[in-house]
């Protein structure tokens, strides 16, 4: 999923405290992604909306301070393993992911399938930790990947739990996007699949995101009642059927994602 430029940067570069330099630096690096592994000076600033100038000494800085390698011969950029560390020092700074981990290991040996702990950031959804099987896609096994969170079972059992004003503005105005033939497009029956949600305590969604694959989620909750991550698993439809999934997975994925004390959270 590709990355866009922050719409709200007007609003933001008028406080004094804003550092613009700094948030310019930042976007050379969000640059990257799966689709964008290596790029040259041209493609960065096109990424990114800055002259090609800027993105010239923006990029070499990244260079020499370790953020970014630079081909010899190409001169093309991507991401060194500095780079890492910035997502390692996120898994150390969130306490839910250390509670999680033994949780979702547990859950993926039992079931022999993959499990991730999914986080809601605006209308997407974050994986920040999956636990992935022998036979799982590469795509499906990296943490940070972005995804709608109106397409995804994680995204739905989250926004199911928000107040009724809040569920209904997120199923309106939050992104859509096609991730396979049968990703559902049509808010009315998303709209639906959330009020089930909301009624079930999980939700289930079939090929949203990738096809032949059955997706499950329940909810984690913090000390208010509100949604703060989702427990998920995904499953092969050529393996599982929706039922079995609603009746062998549902009630322990439920009983896990319950199971966080929310004051050890914070």
């Amino acid at each position: 999923m590709g990355k866009s430029l922050d719409k709200s940067f007007g609003k933001r570069a008028q406080d004094t405290l804003f550092v613009g330099s700094l948030e310019k630096g930042m976007r050379v690096l969000n640059a990257f992604d799966h689709n964008h592994t290596s790029m040259g000076l041209s493609e960065i600033a096109e990424r990114t909306g800055l002259e090609k100038s800027a993105a010239q000494r923006l990029s070499n800085t990244l260079y020499k301070i370790g953020y970014l390698d630079k081909d010899p011969e190409t001169r093309r950029f991507r991401p060194s393993l500095k780079f890492l560390e910035l997502a390692n020092a996120y898994w150390w700074a969130d306490p839910l992911i250390q509670l999680a981990m033994p949780k979702l290991i547990e859950l993926g040996q039992r079931f022999h399938e993959r499990v991730n702990l999914a986080r809601l950031d605006g209308g997407e959804i974050v994986y920040v930790v999956r636990i992935p099987t022998q036979l799982t896609r590469f795509e499906a096994m990296i943490a940070g990947r972005r995804l709608p969170a109106l397409t995804t079972s994680s995204g739905r059992t989250m926004i199911a739990r928000l107040p009724a004003a809040e569920r209904k503005k997120a199923v309106k105005s939050w992104p859509l996007i096609a991730m396979t033939l049968k990703t559902t497009m049509d808010r009315a029956k998303i709209a639906a699949s959330i009020e089930e949600a909301a009624t079930a305590g999980y939700c289930l969604t079939h090929s949203e995101n990738m096809l032949n694959e059955i997706a499950i989620a329940a909810p984690i909750l913090d000390h208010d009642a509100r949604p703060i991550a989702a427990v998920q698993c995904s499953v092969s439809s050529l393996k599982w059927s929706a039922d079995k999934v609603r009746r062998e997975i549902a009630p322990r994925l439920i009983e896990v994602a319950n199971s966080f004390n929310p004051t050890k959270m914070r």
